[in-house]
């Protein structure tokens, strides 16, 4: 899959996210996910478009391929997909070095950040993101 103004984010693997299993729970990878998708919007954004829109998230789908484990550092590599109306998807993949780890596709909506309501998403945000 190709991907468009791809950004990466660096995360650690902290005792807390090991299960008892011995390596990440896959509940992390979701927050991850979602970390590393807010930092792209946070890095990419002024402060006046975060003050007009929000973010949630529609749908997650990750596939596992490989099991992270204490103190890996994790690269986070997301871009976004085509945009439809108030909706688009954006992609994540999370690796050690060049080891995938996950893939997600996850369906975020964009929000007025004052009403809360789904609105479209603006020309402004398409060419930004």
């Amino acid at each position: 899959m190709k991907t468009r103004n791809p950004f990466e984010h660096f995360l650690r693997v902290i005792p807390s996210d090991i299960d008892d299993m011995g390596h990440v729970n896959n509940v992390v990878y979701v927050r991850w996910v979602q970390e590393v998708a807010s930092a792209h919007w946070n890095h990419s954004a002024t402060q006046e478009l975060r003050s007009k829109y929000s973010w949630v998230v529609l749908r997650h789908e990750i596939d596992y391929k490989n099991p992270a484990f204490l103190q890996d550092q994790i690269t986070g590599i997301t871009w976004v997909g085509e945009f439809h109306g108030a909706r688009f998807d954006r992609f994540v993949k999370l690796l050690v070095g060049p080891k995938v780890l996950a893939e997600a596709k996850t369906t975020w909506c964009l929000l007025d950040a004052k009403s809360l309501r789904p609105m479209r998403i603006p020309l402004e945000i398409i060419s930004l993101l």
